[in-house]
């Protein structure tokens, strides 16, 4: 393999991604390369990624790696975090091999991996679920009793302008298979026309639709300053300190915000505030829900989760994998169907025709003949 290109360095994908240009290589730090991860790199079209990280652990089956093999793009695993400091923005790297080059000059040695190796590495992770999910529980039951005061209790939420008593409120994170979602769900969205809450890059997974978000809830740390600038209000989400990073983007931008201090994560919140101020249904796309999402997020247990939808109960619907379920497939019947129904008025047009009747019976004619009748 030889690929030589400009780099793009970020210890953050989420964060590369957004500065990254089509055919560029991009030099990432992010151990278990998790799927969101990857799909944002193949839609940048990236022409190879290097990983100073271990791409896949070993501690759970991550799909990162798998899908960049599958879309035909070079992944050089493990090559050291000491790259991230000798390589910079715009600097030329050559890969030969499984070797970096800068000026000629080797900085950096990687493993290539194929799909071979990615398969085998996937084999031990699937082995270590169950130990894995062992810390999990423990992890979720100890900070669920942390935080159940918080959750479960009078949370002290703030004022919002988006009227969402006896409404629907659709509650957009940018997790997995979120287009997929939002596609199967478009009707129901333009025809009930719930409440749209973005959960941080969810506010703009809505405008990717069409969709301006009623209100934005997160640190803010992956949500686009266009989506801010357009959506109706802003929640930054804080730490239980009062500490809020969020905010100093808010005002850098010249913008208004609420700030909520609250454990948990902000999807979490942003469902609490739609069930606090009564809305009738609470619709969940792209949420993370299991412990492989959990993971991929690098949380190592899910308690405000779990009691978050304790306590909404049946007014959350998760459409997460909707589009699994239902696919909207145009079989063969149909479309025979609705032609035969579009002939139909031109049939009885023909018929009422002189000219057109008399064809009609000279072609009767014409294959009576041939038929023998």
């Amino acid at each position: 393999m030889h690929i030589k290109s400009r780099a793009v360095v970020d210890k953050k994908t989420k964060n590369l991604v957004q500065r990254i240009e089509p055919g560029q290589i991009g030099v990432v730090c992010h151990r278990d390369l998790d799927e969101l991860g990857a799909l944002s790199l193949i839609d940048a079209k990236v022409k190879a990624v290097i990983n100073a990280e271990a791409s896949i652990s070993g501690r759970y089956p991550n799909l990162g790696p798998q899908l960049l093999c599958r879309e035909g793009i070079p992944l050089l695993d493990n090559a050291g975090v000491a790259l991230l400091e000798r390589v910079k923005d715009g600097d030329v790297l050559e890969i030969r091999g499984e070797n970096i080059y800068l000026d000629g000059v080797q900085v950096g040695m990687g493993r290539l991996m194929d799909s071979v190796s990615i398969e085998k590495e996937m084999r031990l992770a699937r082995q270590n679920l169950k130990t894995e999910l062992d810390g999990f529980i423990e992890n979720t039951m100890e900070y669920a009793k942390k935080e159940k005061d918080f959750i479960l209790g009078q949370l002290k939420l703030p004022q919002v302008n988006a009227s969402l008593r006896g409404r629907h409120a659709l509650v957009v994170v940018r997790g997995k298979d979120y287009r997929n979602d939002l596609c199967i769900i478009r009707s129901y969205i333009e025809e009930v026309r719930p409440v749209l809450i973005g959960v941080d890059g969810g506010g703009d997974a809505l405008l990717e639709f069409g969709l301006v978000p009623d209100l934005i809830i997160g640190d803010m740390d992956s949500v686009s300053d266009r989506a801010l600038k357009r959506c109706g209000e802003i929640i930054v989400h804080a730490y239980l300190s009062g500490r809020a990073p969020g905010m100093e983007r808010i005002n850098r931008l010249g913008l208004s915000a609420e700030v909520l201090s609250c454990p948990g994560t902000s999807e979490d919140i942003a469902m609490l505030l739609a069930y606090e101020n009564g809305a009738e249904l609470i619709v969940a796309v792209g949420a993370h829900s299991s412990m492989i999402d959990f993971l991929e997020k690098g949380r190592r247990g899910m308690g405000s989760t779990f009691l978050t939808r304790l306590k909404i109960g049946d007014r959350l619907v998760d459409a997460k994998g909707v589009n699994k379920l239902y696919k909207e497939n145009v079989k063969t019947k149909h479309i025979i169907g609705l032609v035969l129904a579009a002939m139909m008025p031109v049939v009885v047009a023909g018929a009422m025709s002189p000219p057109l009747r008399q064809l009609y019976r000279l072609l009767t004619i014409r294959l009576r003949l041939v038929l023998g009748f």
